[in-house]
């Protein structure tokens, strides 16, 4: 496992002016070559021919007069880069499709939409108005009415429904429908541009590329934009450890005694850094240099480390990646129990299973990023992080959570609930897990990940009333005892809802039917079901004791034809 480690500022007024020179021409030349390098492979790739006689190591080698190791290190930046722009690729292409197979169901529900009102509205033009008995817009007695979900509108004469509603409604869906055309149109040409189309990049930043013709402090002086633009272009240079080199690395020599790092630049000057302290991780990489030294077969047992330097303008900062093993000391034991994490928008519920998979205790860890930065967002996400790796710790339990992809959801429910959309887009899922795992590696926690499938409902539908906990609470128990090797079957009442066909598959695909059959339900409903209670259910053939809505009424009748 790779770990950066930063070391203190060391500034130039520290340094004599021959060092600071140096450092400044070895970053102009490094990022001069990586750039060439990447945009001799974009070139190369956009025409379909090569433009150069030799690998693209000796070429870039020739170019800018480097050794070996930094022109290795430059061409291995650029290919790292053009890889990266490749995934980032596929990406945007994955989340363009999903895109425009949400606006092409848009589509479809408004065209269908359309057609009914049209209808209606001939049929008014006829004199004869008809209605479709599951549309919101119906007529009782003389008066005509528009059903929503959260009102009632009334019309009390033909003139005002069909003048006051139907063609305004009309209109707008039309107006809505020629948006939602020009919206596809123009995700498909993106998706079509993104599949054919070989991007570049623009080093330093298009933000600030940009800026020179849109801000004001660059537009009245140029002169400083240019060098704004030339710090972030040539800021920072990576040289990439060898195993086979007594410090880890051709380039940079550090000395664990002294704190001192030395290294030649281009240029030929050996420039000797005092001084040069990580006050987070010290012994780590006094560790791995003090190693990679004693080591005598380096080949096989060597250990690379690479080192970074980056110009903040008045000090630089020197990065040590070292590979640190794994933590030995690790709880990955399931015999005593496990702690189960459903991760969400605003909290992390969590509960603690024993070795029989039977709940001991649930809770939730709260927190609000609606309106945080992203800074805020991650100091938030550790602080909750540490809170729960210490209920592990403290259970001697190791962790479960959920292996989920947001990253289409976030793309293709735009036309979904607003406020479902806006919590799904603070999701910060990635972060969440990565804060997890980094804390569960630190403190000796192992941390499994599960396929999440129908966890949520099996918790809603099984355990929810049963234990009185929430939604989340019971998703989370599920997930500890789907790492701990247990199958959810349904209930006795619901698993009588199946097809036959279905009720010889997967305890999975019968989750998923009986899901779809009751989605119509809310879930607070759950606690006063009887979906364990066989007698009763034949006596009254009622799922659900509470007072239903119209909707939810609808969808359960269906289900006893």
């Amino acid at each position: 496992m790779k770990k950066v480690y930063f070391s203190n500022r060391i500034y130039k007024h520290s340094l004599t002016e021959k060092y600071v020179e140096a450092i400044s021409h070895a970053l102009l030349v490094f990022n001069q070559a990586k750039h060439f390098c990447f945009q001799l492979q974009v070139k190369e790739k956009r025409s379909g021919q090569s433009f150069r006689s030799e690998s693209m190591h000796k070429t870039v080698k020739s170019k800018y007069n480097l050794k070996d190791y930094y022109a290795n290190s430059a061409v291995q930046e650029a290919n790292a880069l053009m890889s990266s722009q490749q995934e980032l690729k596929n990406l945007n292409v994955s989340n363009r499709t999903e895109q425009i197979k949400s606006v092409k169901k848009k589509i479809k529900t408004t065209k269908s939409r359309l057609t009914t009102l049209n209808k209606i509205k001939n049929s008014f033009v006829q004199g004869k108005p008809k209605f479709n008995k599951t549309s919101r817009e119906q007529r009782k007695g003389s008066f005509f009415v528009v059903q929503f979900k959260k009102k009632t509108d009334i019309y009390y004469h033909e003139y005002q429904f069909e003048h006051e509603y139907l063609d305004k409604e009309i209109a707008f869906l039309k107006s809505r429908l020629g948006r939602l055309n020009f919206r596809l149109d123009r995700l498909e040409k993106l998706l079509a541009s993104l599949e054919k189309n070989i991007k570049s990049v623009v080093f330093g930043g298009k933000k600030l590329f940009k800026g020179q013709h849109t801000l004001e402090q660059y537009k009245t002086n140029h002169s400083l934009w240019k060098r704004k633009f030339e710090q972030a272009r040539y800021n920072q240079m990576l040289i990439s450890g060898r195993k086979d080199s007594a410090n880890g690395n051709f380039v940079f020599i550090y000395g664990t005694n002294t704190n001192s790092l030395s290294f030649q630049t281009p240029n030929g000057v050996r420039v000797n850094i005092e001084g040069l302290v990580f006050p987070y991780g010290q012994e780590k990489v006094n560790d791995a240099v003090d190693t990679q030294l004693s080591t005598k077969d380096k080949k096989n047992y060597g250990k690379a480390i690479s080192w970074s330097i980056e110009d903040h303008g008045d000090y630089y900062i020197f990065k040590c990646i070292v590979d640190v093993p794994e933590n030995e000391i690790k709880n990955f034991s399931k015999s005593a129990g496990m702690i189960g994490v459903d991760l969400n928008v605003d909290h992390i519920a969590w509960s603690n299973v024993n070795s029989i998979g039977q709940l001991t205790k649930s809770g939730t860890l709260n927190f609000s990023l609606e309106g945080k930065t992203s800074g805020q967002i991650t100091k938030l996400i550790e602080t909750e992080a540490i809170v729960l790796v210490d209920i592990a710790v403290r259970c001697k339990k190791p962790i479960s959570l959920e292996k989920l992809d947001t990253t289409k959801s976030k793309v293709s429910g735009a036309y979904g609930n607003k406020k479902a959309n806006r919590k799904m887009s603070m999701f910060a899922y990635e972060k969440l897990i990565l804060a997890t795992k980094s804390r569960a590696e630190k403190m000796g926690v192992a941390v499994f990940d599960i396929n999440p499938a129908y966890t949520s409902q099996i918790g809603k539908m099984k355990y929810m009333k049963r234990f009185g906990i929430s939604i989340h609470e019971a998703a989370s128990y599920v997930i500890a005892r789907r790492a701990m090797g247990y199958k959810e079957k349904l209930p006795p009442v619901l698993h009588s809802l199946l097809p036959e066909k279905i009720t010889s598959l997967h305890h999975w695909a019968q989750w998923g039917k009986v899901s779809t059959l009751l989605k119509s339900i809310r879930t607070k409903n759950y606690y006063q079901s009887e979906l364990f209670d066989r007698r009763q259910f034949r006596e009254t053939g009622l799922l659900f004791c509470c007072a239903l809505t119209d909707d939810e009424t609808k969808a359960l009748s269906k289900l006893n034809k």
